[in-house]
């Protein structure tokens, strides 16, 4: 069953990254977040550390706020075989996680942010990202199967060609007069972003950052239309409350937020 939920937001009130962690984090998992998010925290809360990625789950709407995470080339050449092994994640308590049932006939695909075939290198990453802490509803047909699988090809090909990238991605949700309203799945209420954001980061050979963004709606999408979907860190941002690049100085994190790449290729 299909519920559809409706609140108002104050846009200027939404969390930001300056909030204290409410909790101490162990020396891995502050490797882990040295790692995967070496140019700021988009935000605290809850956060879940993984082998191959860290995610800050929402246990009200039990999806991810975001899921970060450093590619390599080496990565990329990794030949781990896709473990499909969907499932809970049990280490978040009952009412704050997605079921497998919550999914079963929804018409929505359990849509990875952090891509299995991103985590090849290792069989422990792979699994761990079928974690429905991972993932969340899209489209099937020419969203989740069409073009964020072809965003996701071509993030593995910049790996390659740079040698390594950062990618935070994760849901939006689109408010009208300050209204916000979404889908719910299953008995457990699982929401349905209206859009999701993907940001990846890179350096060049004098160690200077680039950046692309995009923010695609939830819904079947041709892959030609992909560069219509580029846009700035700043607006999304604006769309989900969050603060990247936040270990910046304010004049560079100034200039890759509010910079749109040019195209595809050249970012």
């Amino acid at each position: 069953m299909i519920f559809r939920f409706a609140i108002f937001i104050s846009l200027g009130s939404l969390p930001s990254a300056s909030w204290a962690f409410p909790y101490t984090l162990t020396d891995v998992q502050t490797a882990n977040v040295h790692e995967h998010l070496p140019f700021g925290l988009p935000s605290t809360g809850e956060l879940l550390f993984r082998q191959g990625y860290v995610v800050s789950h929402n246990n009200w709407l039990k999806i991810p706020n975001w899921t970060a995470y450093h590619l390599t080339k080496e990565h990329v050449q990794g030949n781990i075989p896709r473990s499909n092994d969907f499932r809970p994640d049990l280490s978040l308590k009952t009412y704050q996680r997605a079921e497998l049932v919550d999914y079963r006939g929804s018409g929505y695909d359990r849509g990875h942010i952090a891509p299995a075939a991103d985590m090849r290198y290792s069989t422990t990453a792979v699994s761990e990202s079928f974690f429905l802490s991972n993932m969340t509803p899209q489209v099937g047909e020419g969203f989740n199967q069409g073009i964020w699988k072809d965003i996701e090809e071509m993030v593995r090909d910049w790996a390659k060609e740079r040698g390594e990238v950062w990618v935070v991605a994760g849901p939006a949700f689109e408010d009208t007069d300050r209204v916000m309203s979404f889908k719910l799945l299953g008995p457990h209420h699982v929401a349905v972003p209206t859009h999701f954001f993907k940001i990846v980061l890179s350096k060049d050979a004098e160690g200077t950052l680039h950046v692309i963004a995009f923010l695609l709606p939830n819904q079947k999408l041709p892959t030609k239309d992909l560069p219509k979907f580029i846009t700035t860190i700043r607006d999304i941002e604006e769309k989900t409350g969050l603060d990247f690049l936040n270990e910046l100085n304010d004049g560079l994190e100034e200039e890759l937020e509010t910079k749109k790449a040019p195209n595809l290729y050249f970012w």
